[in-house]
């Protein structure tokens, strides 16, 4: 890292320098991680940028902080909260684990509390980063004509194809679950969940309404196409989706969620355009073919190693087959590892 061009962080609007911090490795026993924000990162920080409520001993602010990441400011044995403390001449009082509820920072000196609010609100950035993601934007595809035409293109490329390397039943998607993906979410409570269904109804009166003049968007599902650069060494197969009108409707409608999102703090931004793909195989269904279902209970995925399959023969037999036409006329917030009554994604929202 480049020190004179540090990462810049952003946060609620304000963008913060994040420093180089030099990691030592530990042989002991694997613990909680212990990250701290230097002095540094916040040191141009203004005061009036701060929501601070002065009391009578002093001055206090309050953060929402969900629950699963109190551990990270608390940090192993406590160590990275009395640091915060110390070097800001704070208090922080954190709820009990699992309690949801508000971090209360309070200190004598304003610039204090305004650095101690700064410093945490750069650590648990970095760790909300690092969470996998619980939610998504999905358009579902899984209507009757699709998942028969699904199966039947399962079918055939078993027929035609179970001698490739890697080919298996294992690796096609549950065609209940058949979906176009805007973009993933790491919603840690309900409030959270609440301000992303929020979001998702403000965006339906912004501009989807108007895009689609309050129309299903009819598209067309045909053709497959590999994500990766070889195609002897696929891990994802997916079939591509296009407007029937020939208009760029939907992948606007897809780019100005995602940008709202992004701007909300919601959603972090992966590329410049979405991708408007429905996966039909992927490798990391192979291992585990009831992974979905296991951590439904769990709530948690296992990281396995992704074996490779040779989709040559896949592409070149079913480069042009039609899974079908849909009418898209919801956008829904799905929950991961979950299912409905219709062996759907169970739904906290949509449009």
């Amino acid at each position: 890292m480049d020190v004179l061009r540090p990462p810049l962080i952003r946060i609620g609007g304000r963008v913060y320098r994040k420093n180089l911090i030099q990691e030592q490795p530990c042989p002991q026993e694997e613990e909680e991680e212990d990250f701290y924000a230097g002095p540094g990162d916040c040191a141009d920080e203004p005061c009036d940028a701060v929501a601070v409520e002065e009391t009578e001993r002093g001055f206090q602010c309050r953060l929402q902080v969900p629950s699963a990441l109190y551990k990270y400011i608390i940090g192993k044995k406590g160590e990275t909260k009395k640091r915060l403390e110390t070097e800001t001449r704070t208090s922080i009082s954190i709820p009990k684990p699992g309690v949801e509820g508000e971090i209360v920072i309070t200190g004598q000196q304003r610039s204090g509390v305004v650095s101690a609010r700064t410093r945490v609100e750069v650590l648990l950035d970095s760790f909300r980063k690092r969470q996998p993601f619980t939610h998504f934007l999905s358009l579902p595809l899984n209507q009757p004509a699709i998942q028969e035409k699904f199966l039947q293109f399962k079918e055939e490329v078993l027929q035609k194809c179970s001698q490739d390397h890697g080919v298996s039943s294992s690796l096609f998607q549950n065609p209940a679950k058949l979906h176009l993906t805007i973009g993933t979410l790491v919603l840690l409570n309900e409030q959270e969940i609440q301000k992303a269904c929020d979001l998702l109804q403000q965006c339906k009166e912004d501009f989807v309404d108007q895009i689609t003049g309050g129309q299903p968007l009819m598209v067309e599902v045909a053709g497959v196409e590999y994500m990766n650069d070889d195609p002897a060494m696929t891990d994802v197969l997916y079939a591509k989706v296009h407007m029937k009108d020939g208009s760029d409707r939907l992948q606007v409608v897809a780019d100005r969620l995602v940008e709202r999102f992004v701007a909300s703090g919601l959603m972090l931004k992966e590329w410049d355009r979405v991708k408007l793909h429905a996966t039909v195989m992927n490798t990391l269904f192979r291992k585990d073919p009831t992974e979905e279902r296991n951590n439904t209970m769990t709530g948690k995925s296992s990281f396995k190693e992704r074996e490779s399959f040779n989709g040559q023969n896949i592409l070149k037999l079913f480069e042009n087959f039609h899974f079908g036409e849909v009418q898209l006329d919801s956008v829904r917030l799905s929950q991961r590892f979950s299912s409905d009554a219709s062996g759907y994604y169970a739904t906290s929202g949509q449009l």
